[in-house]
């Protein structure tokens, strides 16, 4: 059910005071005490953020891109029984709705933080509620009964009696999904949100909630349990994330891994009483995932070079080919990509394979997750930097590099008709992505990086209506099957303003380096002079 009118009852927005600490090498910054107060007469709910600017707002005049987004984010705005609680995925009346009319677990992540930014916290909690009370439910497909961990990847209003106005609702756990995937990120997503909830609000009795406490340990028991593997990253299907189709990322793709680094951090910060039980295996597991990742997936000049001279067929522990990976089977793309001074983690390591490819969203969160350390985090922005026409072109921001093409895309792909070269998952450029570069560009410091690519992307994205993604090497063209209005894509462009205006919001989204949690002594490159 979506609402064109976003009206929070009075009663329940309660007068917050925010005060976020952000502990930070080149940011030291803590947020000020702020007075919110209701304005009933504005179509979106405008929260003023008071802070030594004489009680009136700081930026009081808002650009038709920023007036014309929250307008778009208001409509898409589901209501349950008369609260709020989540945004659809889009409201692009031209097309056919299939399951864009459905509030996702990871679409609503952007929403989520623009609302609670703007000082509108009541959806958010909503939206965690709902969603840790449907984990509950039992999930099947085909027979099979999946784990009680699983989050749903997305979820919509049903009227099971249209004349008694019942509502009830109705969750997709991978079911319905196309491929039949259960989405390993929603429950990584779940437990981000309710900290970057805890951390704006300062009030940790959602967190605490017997509900809460519930969901993230079914869910760390879903990850942390025991099985076959050698390695301590999450073993994935292909099409189980953001990139909800076939493309070659099945394994240990870098997007789960950083996602499942940063939930850990999270778990530890938000858990309690019986949750305690875990804090033991996620310190563990954290410490060895850091490693690995580390010691595998990290990628710059002088690493290249080492692989490119690798042995074959080593046995023995002390193997420095430890995947057996084929010197050969490095693509000839990545020699002339790799610039001298920058590195990023490469998007897959299993046996016998190492996925070059550079993957956005699993690079960012490592930055906000502090998996990167210092010197990588800076050398992944000397990459966007350098690398500015491949991965950042006339439209914010490569959701991977490069584009696969002929008979890769062939089979990889499986024909896929909509991730063609340069489209869609396959290359093409996601405007949503754009909050967690500015992000990261203000996390370091270096905000003009964002800030570039912000102003590159407002002179297109409210005139075209804000579509899903764009296509093209340079990102020049609308997306030939973009929904319009595509509500993250919205709420990634007004993150991305509100943390430029006021960069102390970072410590909602970002986790400083934790010192309790020993860096490994490793032996690698230094993408420095």
């Amino acid at each position: 059910m979506v609402n064109a009118s976003f009206a929070i009852p009075a009663s329940e927005f309660a007068e917050l005071k925010i005060d976020t600490n952000y502990d930070s090498s080149n940011l030291e910054q803590k947020t000020k005490l702020r007075h919110i107060e209701r304005h009933k007469s504005c179509g979106v709910s405008k929260a003023i953020l008071s802070d030594g600017c004489g009680g009136q707002p700081c930026h009081p005049h808002q650009t038709l891109e920023e007036d014309a987004a929250w307008e778009a984010l208001k409509k898409s705005i589901v209501y349950f029984r008369g609260k709020p609680i989540g945004t659809v995925a889009a409201i692009d009346k031209s097309q056919g709705e299939l399951n864009y009319d459905q509030v996702f677990m990871r679409d609503f992540v952007p929403s989520a933080l623009a609302f609670l930014m703007k000082g509108e916290p009541l959806i958010v909690k909503n939206f965690l509620v709902e969603t840790a009370r449907l984990q509950s439910r039992e999930k099947t497909v085909d027979l099979f009964k999946l784990g009680q961990g699983v989050m749903p990847a997305s979820f919509k209003v049903h009227h099971s009696d249209p004349t008694k106005k019942t509502e009830i609702l109705l969750a997709d756990f991978g079911e319905m999904a196309i491929g039949r995937v259960a989405p390993v990120d929603s429950g990584l997503w779940w437990i981000f949100l309710l900290n970057a909830y805890t951390s704006y609000t300062v009030d940790k009795s959602l967190a605490d909630t017997p509900d809460c406490q519930n969901a993230m340990c079914l869910i760390l028991k879903l990850w942390l349990s025991e099985g076959f593997d050698t390695s301590p990253a999450l073993l994935c299907a292909d099409g189980c994330s953001m990139i909800d189709r076939r493309m070659g990322i099945y394994g240990y793709p870098i997007e789960i891994q950083a996602l499942f680094f940063m939930a850990l951090r999270c778990a530890l910060i938000l858990l309690k009483g019986s949750g305690n039980d875990f804090v033991s295996q996620i310190l563990r597991r954290i410490k060895a995932l850091r490693y690995h990742l580390h010691s595998y997936y990290w990628l710059d000049f002088q690493r290249l070079n080492d692989i490119y001279r690798y042995k074959t067929e080593e046995y023995s522990e002390t193997a420095l080919n430890k995947f057996n990976v084929i010197p050969e089977s490095i693509p000839d793309w990545i020699f002339d990509f790799m610039p001298s001074r920058g590195g990023y983690f490469i998007g897959n390591v299993s046996p016998a394979r190492m996925d070059f490819r550079w993957f956005c969203l699993g690079n960012f969160i490592a930055i906000l997750s502090s998996l990167a350390t210092g010197e990588q985090a800076e050398a992944i922005l000397d990459l966007v930097e350098g690398r500015w026409e491949e991965l950042i072109g006339q439209m914010p921001l490569k959701i991977c590099y490069p584009a696969m093409e002929n008979q890769e895309w062939q089979i990889v792909t499986g024909c896929d008709p909509k991730n063609t070269r340069w489209s869609y998952h396959n290359g093409g450029s996601w405007p949503v992505l754009l909050w967690l570069l500015v992000a990261v560009s203000v996390k370091l410091g270096r905000p003009h990086i964002g800030r570039n690519a912000l102003e590159l992307m407002e002179q297109r994205l409210a005139k075209d209506d804000f579509p899903e993604y764009y296509d093209g090497r340079a990102g020049r063209y609308v997306g030939k099957q973009a929904r319009k209005f595509q509500t993250w894509s919205v709420a990634g462009y007004l993150v991305a303003k509100m943390l430029l205006d006021d960069p102390t919001k970072i410590g909602i989204v970002s986790l400083p380096e934790d010192g309790q949690i020993r860096e490994p002594v490793l032996k690698r490159s230094n993408s420095f002079p």
